[in-house]
């Protein structure tokens, strides 16, 4: 059976897309038969009636596929396909234990076309266990295989100079918005009196430890740190990546040290899945560090000596050494390793880089127009991907130059 969670979180989204009343009653009515469905199959399934959980699971699949709710909200066409992906996995996996071989092979077919790619759940699956000698399940297996994170990021095509010109600017620690920030959360103090390397990271433990993370929530606040902190702090939610670096990157910029938030992005356009860390300039080493308010998370080479985005990134695609801080953790609750936290997750994330150019106090208020110009891309040579509309460069020296 798969391991992974039904992606449900598409419902959601549908439902904060529409506003008036027979939008959202369409909704309900679709969400209801879909749980229904959803539930029977997998009740079915964990009770060991798994040639019963196909008629549940094959309603699944049919609303998905006939549906016309999407066209009234904006769900995103990974989602849709993952979900499907997961479901017809779950399919395979019925079939299999009743001895449906063929019609297993056809479903798992069906997933791995839909993009399904754990294969460490697929090579290990007990449910596939009279698949495993078959010729088609081990081409499904190799091609699941060559869909890992780390593979996929070593055929990135390389960098190369252009003649892109980008500025990067960073607003000043004098701003009035940026004392406000300063002075409301006594970052003098909680930075304390080390050296800089010391401060950045205390600064980091803060932002942790004091805005807790929730990937699947969209604070509904002003995206500065003070906003965002009090939105938690009211309301018990927390705030997705996006919102978590924002607020850090505020911190660093009210105590004069450079930094942006950076959107990690996968290659594959229809992953709508992203992840959204910080890169501070340190002075002290004259480079950009890695920095991860969602993990609480900074990563260095053999030596102990810290690491950028970028040198994460390289060290990746030509296996060597990375050492994870020790201290890296999701909210206090799950522990982080290297094997899952760099070489698969951020591995899927670190193909290409969007960045803002200008650094700022709550850089994408809700209040005004956020225009894309004002982004900018790091992406491979020949990398095609349009979701992201803004400046691009294939240059590196340009996208991480040195603070002015």
């Amino acid at each position: 059976m798969n391991k992974l969670k039904l992606l449900m979180a598409l419902t959601i989204v549908m439902m904060s897309a529409m506003n008036t009343k027979a939008q959202n009653q369409r909704m309900m009515d679709f969400q209801n038969e879909f749980s229904k469905y959803q539930t029977q199959y997998r009740d079915q399934m964990h009770s060991g009636k798994h040639k019963d959980a196909l008629a549940p699971l094959a309603s699944c699949i049919a609303m998905l596929d006939t549906t016309t709710i999407f066209k009234v909200a904006p769900i995103p066409e990974g989602a849709i396909l993952e979900q499907k992906g997961l479901l017809y996995y779950d399919q395979a996996c019925c079939y299999a234990i009743v001895g449906q071989k063929k019609q297993a092979l056809a479903a798992l077919g069906q997933s791995v076309e839909l993009g399904y790619k754990d294969y460490n759940n697929m090579v290990n699956d007990n449910d596939l266990v009279s698949l495993r000698k078959d010729k088609k399940y081990q081409a499904l297996l190799a091609q699941v295989k060559d869909r890992q994170p780390l593979n996929v990021l070593k055929k990135s095509a390389p960098y190369a100079k252009d003649d892109a010109k980008v500025e990067f600017r960073y607003q000043p620690k004098r701003s009035n918005n940026l004392c406000k920030v300063r002075d409301y959360f006594k970052l003098d103090s909680v930075a304390g009196q080390g050296d800089e390397l010391s401060k950045i990271i205390n600064l980091l433990h803060f932002a942790h430890d004091n805005i807790r993370h929730d990937g699947s929530n969209q604070a509904f606040a002003e995206l500065d740190a003070i906003d965002l902190y009090n939105y938690y702090k009211a309301t018990g939610k927390g705030v997705n990546c996006r919102q978590l670096a924002i607020s850090l990157c505020e911190m660093y910029l009210s105590m004069g040290i450079p930094a942006r938030y950076v959107t990690c992005m996968p290659a594959d356009s229809l992953d709508y899945e992203c992840h959204v860390i910080n890169t501070v300039w340190s002075s002290q080493l004259q480079k950009w560090l890695y920095i991860d308010p969602t993990m609480d998370a900074w990563v260095t080479d053999e030596n102990g000596t810290l690491l950028s985005i970028a040198e994460v990134r390289e060290r990746l695609i030509n296996d060597q050494p990375l050492v994870l801080c020790e201290t890296a953790n999701w909210n206090h609750e799950s522990q982080q390793t290297k094997e899952y936290y760099l070489e698969t997750y951020m591995a899927k994330n670190l193909y290409y880089f969007v960045c803002k150019k200008l650094n700022r106090f709550n850089p994408e208020s809700v209040y005004r127009d956020n225009d894309p110009e004002g982004d900018v891309r790091l992406i491979p040579v020949g990398f095609v991907n349009n979701n992201w509309k803004c400046d691009t460069t294939t240059d590196p020296e340009v996208f991480w130059a040195k603070p002015e």
